[in-house]
């Protein structure tokens, strides 16, 4: 399962929009940082190993691998003025299944298992 929040693609649509962008948004691994590996998400376009998710015309693609890496993958936007360095909100993705060679209480604690912003 992969799930978009609708203010995930809200947040989305108004950055491509700002930027005159027409890519789709992929949601990949990201090694390092406080907590180990975590999900990202970047402009990219689709590969044949690829699954998509449309949602208000916005392509959403995730390796296939990864996505049985990860079970369900949620990725949504978070209004807030603190945490992990964030001011004014973020991305968060999170999954079902913890990532390979992810660490607990990174960040100071704060940071679910799917990454900081």
């Amino acid at each position: 399962m992969f799930e978009i929040t609708d203010l995930a693609v809200k947040n989305v649509k108004d950055y491509l929009s700002q930027n005159k962008i027409e890519s789709a948004v992929r949601v990949s691994l990201m090694s390092g940082g406080c907590s180990g590996p975590s999900l990202s998400l970047s402009l990219d376009e689709a590969k044949d190993s690829d699954m998509t998710v449309e949602k208000d015309g916005i392509s959403f693609i995730m390796d296939k691998g990864l996505s049985e890496t990860c079970g369900a993958v949620k990725v949504d936007f978070v209004e807030s003025s603190g945490g992990c360095g964030c001011s004014g909100g973020g991305f968060t993705i999170s999954c079902e299944k913890p990532l390979p060679g992810a660490r607990k209480g990174g960040c100071g604690g704060s940071c679910s298992s799917g990454g900081c912003c």
